[in-house]
């Protein structure tokens, strides 16, 4: 991370190129949303340009319909020109050189660096015994559990109440899928499956895992990065869309280590924080789709039910949160390439996995079942959208509990298309997503280029999280004002005086030292 005032020292912008200041969250411009949606091509383009007494090379993709009317963003590297020559040819018709080869531009890229990528996941418990700890580090977590600052001090004994007291559920749903989550086999195998990607396009890089709430955690894998010198980082988190909860989270915590680690100030990074929109992860997922339907007994009379994790409602109506415009989009995206193929399906979108007494993003995906079949679907096809890996939500949540729920609500044919995980389409474009990052690694956060940009920009830990802070207010009470008689306020107002008296209960517990916490053995794990 490092300031505008450093430009001289580690290169050169190209004035009304990229932009020197902080990133920002652009006001959500629609994208079109049919059939003439811009289909966008890329090059990559050498220029050089002299400010001042410097010259420099000017790297970075462009995007284009037609080779004489492209746009380029462009990020600067302070690499003198001479020897470069053999790297590129000259056009004549302009002052810019298109390099000649993959292998030019990914040397042009690396030099002498070492680049490393490091994946983002939720992580999840191995064996039955993670369980209860696992869920005590998810709910510590502030972006998952916001409490009002008076009570902030009761974070970790709330979440270690509530871990403990939906840890035998939990062990259940785990028990039901093996003994454990798959997360970490999966994400190991896509970060090794990433690494020979780069490998292939002549990007010598190191992959790395880092898991938010259980091992490898973010920690341990910041460590190993310091251990093996890497001066280029791309941070990626392995969510579609970006969400408070998920990537927020992860960029969180990661700015925190940034901070207290000289190595890490020092290291040149940027973060891809969605891909949602990227054209290799659309065309996966409806390549997925397609090959589900085929099972159907009558593939153009199913329904494509695209179910993704929830997130309350305040997140995105009160915080700002991009993650419901992303995720819709995404699916628009996903319909239009089925279009393409011929594919005309009806198609609906859920959000899965509520919790807790507030409300969340809707409909919801078990309501909009029992409802489907009420209007007499009879076919239907599941589609995790916000999910890369199996895990918990896919295995039992959707393959279990929302199938029974299905074919108890009179729909007959179910189907359900698989994560992606390390499906080869999906991968290369991943490593697509890596190289593109690497011209502005160290470089000012890029403003959208199109409506097809995800609605996060490109960025640092540190300016996007900065920027997104500044348009993050603080989280009002879901209702104001009181209502009487059985309503949704009365409800919420119950929940409230429950939460107040398990917080006094949680009070007297940690200044008196007694109470049933206490005997059950609870409590005293954080003396």
């Amino acid at each position: 991370m490092w300031s505008s005032s450093q430009a001289s020292t580690r290169g050169v912008i190209e004035v009304g190129r990229v932009e020197a200041g902080p990133s920002h969250f652009p006001k959500r411009q629609p994208a079109p949303r049919n059939s003439s949606r811009i289909n966008l091509s890329r090059t990559y383009a050498i220029k050089s340009c002299s400010v001042s007494s410097r010259t420099g090379l000017c790297v970075g993709q462009c995007y284009h319909k037609k080779f004489s009317s492209c746009k380029c963003k462009l990020g600067w590297s302070s690499q003198p020109l001479s020897g470069l020559r053999h790297h590129f040819r000259v056009h004549s018709s302009a002052s810019e050189a298109v390099l000649t080869s993959q292998s030019d531009f990914a040397k042009l890229l690396v030099g002498n660096e070492k680049i490393g990528v490091l994946l983002l996941n939720l992580g999840g418990p191995e064996t039955l015994d993670d369980v209860q700890p696992f869920l005590f580090n998810l709910f510590a977590d502030p972006d998952i559990i916001r409490l009002p600052r008076l009570f902030r001090f009761l974070q970790k004994p709330l979440a270690q109440f509530i871990s403990v007291v939906r840890a035998p559920k939990s062990k259940e749903g785990y028990a039901s899928i093996g003994g454990g989550s798959p997360l970490r086999q999966i994400t190991d195998a896509q970060a090794e499956a990433l690494r020979k990607a780069l490998c292939d396009k002549d990007i010598p890089a190191k992959v790395y895992v880092g898991m938010r709430y259980w091992h490898p955690f973010t920690e341990e894998a910041i460590e190993q990065i310091k251990r093996d010198g890497i001066t280029k980082l791309v941070v990626l988190p392995l969510y579609p869309q970006f969400s408070i909860s998920t990537s927020g989270s992860s960029l969180r915590l990661l700015e925190g280590i940034f901070r207290e680690d000289e190595y890490l100030v020092n290291m040149q990074h940027t973060v891809i924080p969605s891909w949602y929109q990227r054209e290799g992860y659309i065309k996966a997922m409806a390549t997925l789709i397609e090959k589900e339907l085929s099972m159907f007994p009558e593939p153009q009379k199913a329904m494509i039910f695209f179910s993704a994790h929830g997130v309350p409602l305040a997140y995105v109506e009160e915080a700002g949160d991009p993650y419901k415009a992303e995720m819709e989009e995404c699916v628009d995206l996903i319909m239009e390439e089925l279009e393409k193929r011929g594919i005309t399906n009806s198609c609906t979108l859920a959000y899965q996995s509520r919790v807790g007494p507030v409300e969340w993003l809707k409909p919801y995906t078990d309501e909009t079942i029992i409802e489907l079949g009420q209007k007499g679907v009879k076919s239907l096809l599941a589609v995790p959208i916000s999910f890369v890996s199996e895990h918990i939500e896919t295995l039992e949540e959707i393959d279990v509990e929302y199938k029974e729920l299905a074919l108890e609500s009179g729909i007959k044919h179910w189907g359900r298309v698989p994560a992606l995980g390390c499906e080869p389409t999906f991968i290369t474009d991943l490593a697509d997503a890596v190289i593109e990052s690497l011209p502005y690694v160290g470089a000012m956060a890029v403003s959208n280029l199109e409506a097809r940009q995800p609605l996060v920009p490109l960025g640092s830990v540190e300016e996007l999280l900065a920027a997104y802070d500044s348009k993050r207010d603080e989280l009002p009470p879901p209702v104001t004002v009181w209502e009487w008689g059985w309503t949704k306020s009365a409800e919420t107002w119950n929940g409230r005086a429950a939460m107040l008296a398990v917080l006094a209960l949680l009070v007297l517990e940690v200044t008196t030292g007694e109470g049933f916490l206490h005997q059950w053995g609870i409590l005293p794990l954080f003396r």
